[in-house]
């Protein structure tokens, strides 16, 4: 199942915090990642609109959320449920969502027109959207959204420079204007804390003040209508195909008649932002109430705090050089989250502290390589923008990042150890990072310029290798010493992979000349075999236990080998599996264009019984070695917004011309066909339109086998074994019940409670359990457990480690459990490795933890014993 996404954290569209204020809503693409600030996580969720998502709208109570894409196609989400209960379809690009703070109502604006809808409430309705009223003002596209701390009125902004006050009911004194004043697009327009006052930012830096005569109390409700013409009306509706709703229509001029005696609105004051002459293009704003606190943010980087409505400056800072597309302020105030599409960066700042709370972003083009560490907590991901970042599993954050290359990371990969990381470029280097110091610590070079296409490094972590793309060569180098060992010729076209034998030294090299070479790393490095295939060869990997070796080439087909006597044992033709779609400027079909496709990028399962295939599509198919068939085909994404998605042509884009997507619409005075370069994989960067091509560029499957990860144009996608299911019974029995393992608890049979415990395999119940064990109990318990048993509470330690509060016990349950069951624990040490590495690291963080407290301590005693021996000497 899909389990996360991680090297994205923001695209486009609006970041909305949740109603704590502790939690982050950002729009990734066609999913929406939520980032869990206090306990520093990030989970994004296992559901996707079809195109990329621009705009999200939260419920006041935090339980809904209303995401709609670029064609407007609207899913209502559950935030706690986690699925989706209701998709609608607005038929036209929504710009904006807002809920009404009672959570009865929302209002979208498309086109220019506001439209607004019954929110769903507790009741099941069979349609979760009906429509209610449909306001009419605006000449030009609506903007934003703003309502009132009641839910009595709604302030929309437009385009057309006009801010227009609609009711969510008909008051009889509230007639619908528009407030003018600006020279250019609203931006955002504010009320004022229980007051109809109003602020409006216009993009040209400019902030006006609107003040009201009415209070929210003065507003008057319209006297009730007839009720024969109200029942008539209804019939008159029943007989429509589908309700409307009540038209509602603004007037720009409204006559002095009809404003007499009506709420009015007067200019107070008018601010700009830009009076140095630095700033311009105001891109995105936030105004948090019960502060007065503006936050403005402009296509510069440069954001201002100003407090309202004395215009009074707190803060000028600049956080990147990019446009900030979205700003978003937290219920208390304190946090102000910002996201910069160009980069793909998010940022949560707390600004009375002026420090940073969350500062993620991903890699600005696409990653092309990623690779697990040894223990499977960590995964490292390099990029064609020349970074290196390691991700943490467990968080979904990027917690470290290397910019030392200067030119796309071809390769990254583990040494055995997972302390060190290696990383291939075509700037030429192949460079290793230490994670405990975060620093570039060697740097390998070539006699000779060449760019580095793959990389490899033996299971000792001593020898490194690097394949060259331009002149033909393997490059071998020392890790402990750093020098240049041997360089290894004799393929006839550019190194494609590497790969080496877990288990012994030997080195496999694929290359665009049709072979495999297999290097004896220990006899001379001579060439051991040569493997000679039909076609190109894209891709090499070894099994785990290293008696087998799997090829991809461009023919599309799989090949197995036992390269001990270089016979071929099986192959899988592929070509037909990866089910590419048609490009938008493809000139023939998707069926025609799979037969040039091929796997580039292969991996084996932990246990060796499967292998991961995927390349230039959005599948990623996983087989069955030994019967050579296909299992299931995972698909990557369902977004529409990319490119190769579709396997046939929509004719709802072919015009008498050919297909819109061939006419660059900011073309000038030249014929605006679009001639795109040939080997353009991602898309030509000086298009005004330009969609990525879907693709896999690498797989990796986790050394504990229960997930894998691949990296394509979406981003770090990670599937995973884990379902989180509450229940999951292990050998239950009908006698197994909650009731009777507490009976068994009271009765101090304390080794059959565990193992009934375990056996209804729930959580909450299993610590209960354990906890109820006295500790000098603990010996005899853990040396009466069954074998099968040991290693359950060994796992259920390593994740009680990371919560709970009873360090000492959970010490002594894991040093008994250890020193009793070693030596059979050391024949399943490959088995157990993850889960007895799991229990050191959070063993580990503890020590730590402790351990700084403990030097704190000692200090703060000696320094009290320091002063009173110095008062002590005074008297």
């Amino acid at each position: 199942r899909f389990s996360g996404l991680l090297g994205t954290v923001y695209r486009r569209g609006n970041l909305s915090f949740t109603r704590d204020g502790s939690s982050l809503v950002s729009p990734v693409g066609n999913r929406i990642s939520v980032f869990d600030l206090k306990n520093n996580k990030c989970e994004t969720y296992p559901l996707a609109t079809r195109l990329n998502i621009v705009c999200v709208g939260l419920s006041p109570d935090g339980s809904l959320a209303i995401l709609i894409d670029e064609e407007g196609a609207a899913l209502l989400v559950s935030l706690i449920g986690k699925c989706v209960i209701h998709r609608f379809y607005f038929h036209k690009p929504v710009h904006s969502v807002s809920f009404s703070p009672d959570g009865k109502k929302f209002v979208i604006t498309k086109d220019n027109v506001a439209l607004m809808y019954h929110a769903p409430g507790k009741k099941r309705e069979f349609n979760a959207f009906v429509l209610d009223k449909t306001y009419y003002g605006p000449y030009d596209e609506t903007t934003c959204i703003d309502w009132t701390d009641d839910s009595k009125c709604f302030a929309v902004g437009s385009k057309d420079m006009s801010t227009w006050v609609f009711g969510a009911e008909r008051w009889a004194n509230l007639i619908y204007y528009s407030l003018g004043g600006h020279k250019d697009v609203i931006v955002a327009c504010f009320f004022e804390e229980n007051s109809l006052d109003l602020y409006t930012v216009s993009q040209d830096a400019a902030l006006c003040v609107w003040q009201c005569d009415t209070e929210l109390d003065g507003l008057k409700p319209m006297p009730p209508k007839d009720v024969a013409s109200e029942n008539n009306a209804e019939k008159d509706e029943e007989l429509l195909e589908e309700p409307k709703g009540e038209e509602i229509r603004g007037k720009a001029n409204p006559s002095e008649k009809e404003s007499r005696n009506k709420v009015k609105y007067s200019r107070v004051a008018k601010y700009f932002f830009n009076k140095e002459g630095d700033f311009n293009n105001l891109t995105s704003a936030a105004y948090h109430k019960k502060t007065h606190l503006l936050v403005t943010g402009f296509a510069s980087g440069i954001f201002h705090l100003h407090e309202l409505p004395d215009f009074n400056l707190i803060h000028s800072l600049s956080i990147s050089d990019q446009r900030i597309a979205s700003i978003s302020i937290n219920c208390t105030g304190d946090w102000i989250a910002f996201g910069c599409s160009g980069l793909g960066q998010l940022l949560v700042w707390e600004w009375q502290s002026e420090s940073y709370v969350l500062k993620q972003q991903g890699h600005f083009n696409s990653m092309v390589s990623l690779a697990y560490s040894p223990d499977g907590q960590y995964i490292v991901t390099g990029g064609e923008d020349g970074k290196v970042k390691v991700w943490n599993t467990s968080s979904s954050f990027c917690f470290v990042t290397f910019t030392e290359h200067n030119s796309g990371v071809t390769a990254v990969t583990f040494t055995s150890t997972g302390y060190v990381i290696l990383s291939a470029s075509l700037d030429g280097t192949v460079r290793a990072f230490d994670l405990h110091r975060y620093r570039n610590f060697r740097t390998f070079t070539s006699p000779r310029p060449t760019q580095f296409s793959c990389l490899a490094v033996d299971s000792s972590g001593e020898i490194v290798s690097a394949g060259s793309q331009d002149s033909f060569e393997i490059f071998i180098w020392s890790m402990q010493s750093g020098r240049l060992l041997d360089i290894l010729s004799g393929h006839e076209g550019p190194i494609s992979s590497l790969s080496f034998n877990p288990t012994k030294c030997v080195l496999a090299s694929a290359s665009w000349d049709k072979t495999v070479k297999l290097w004896d790393m220990l006899d001379s490095w001579r060439t051991k075999e040569t493997l000679i295939l039909n076609s190109d060869v894209l891709v090499v990997a070894f099994r785990p236990d290293g008696k087998e070796l799997a090829v991809a080439a461009l023919n599309g087909q799989i090949t197995f080998w036992d390269h001990e006597n270089a016979v071929q044992t099986g192959s899988i033709e592929g070509r037909h599996d990866l089910q590419m779609g048609r490009k938008e400027l493809d000139k023939i079909t998707a069926k025609q264009a799979a037969k040039g496709k091929s796997f580039t990028t292969l991996c084996y399962s932990a246990d060796g019984q499967s292998i991961l295939a995927g390349g230039l599509s959005k599948f990623v198919c996983i087989y069955n070695i030994k019967e050579q068939i296909l299992m299931k085909k995972f698909e990557i994404s369902c977004n529409f917004s990319l490119d190769a998605m579709e396997e046939y042509l929509d004719r709802r884009k072919m015009t008498e011309f050919g297909s819109m997507a061939l006419i660059d619409e900011g073309a000038g005075g030249e014929d605006g066909v679009a001639i795109p370069l040939p080997g353009v994989k991602r898309g030509d960067m000086s298009y005004r339109h330009f969609k990525p091509e879907i693709r896999v560029t690498c797989l990796q499957f986790s050394p504990t086998g229960r997930s894998w990860a691949a990296t394509t144009t979406e981003g770090l996608l990670i599937y995973s074994l884990d379902a989180g299911l509450i229940f999951d019974p292990f050998e239950l029995d009908i006698d197994i019940t909650p009731s009777n393992i507490r009976k068994t608890l009271r009765q101090k049979e304390y080794t059959v409670a565990i193992v009934m415990a375990f056996k209804l395999n729930e959580k909450r119940l299993i610590q209960e359990v354990i906890e109820s064990v006295p500790s000098n109990e603990v010996d005899v318990v853990c040396t009466s457990l069954p074998d099968l048993y040991v290693e359950k509470v060994l796992e259920f330690l390593a994740s009680a480690f990371e919560t709970s509060c009873h360090l000492e016990f959970y010490l002594i349950w894991a040093h008994k459990l250890l020193m009793l069951h070693g030596q059979k624990l050391k024949t399943r040490s490959v088995k157990l490795l993850p889960v007895i590495q799991f229990l050191q690291k959070s063993i580990q963080r503890h020590f730590e933890d402790v351990s700084k407290l403990c030097e704190w301590n000692i200090y703060n005693i000696k320094y009290a014993l320091a002063i009173s021996q110095q008062r002590g000497m005074k008297r």
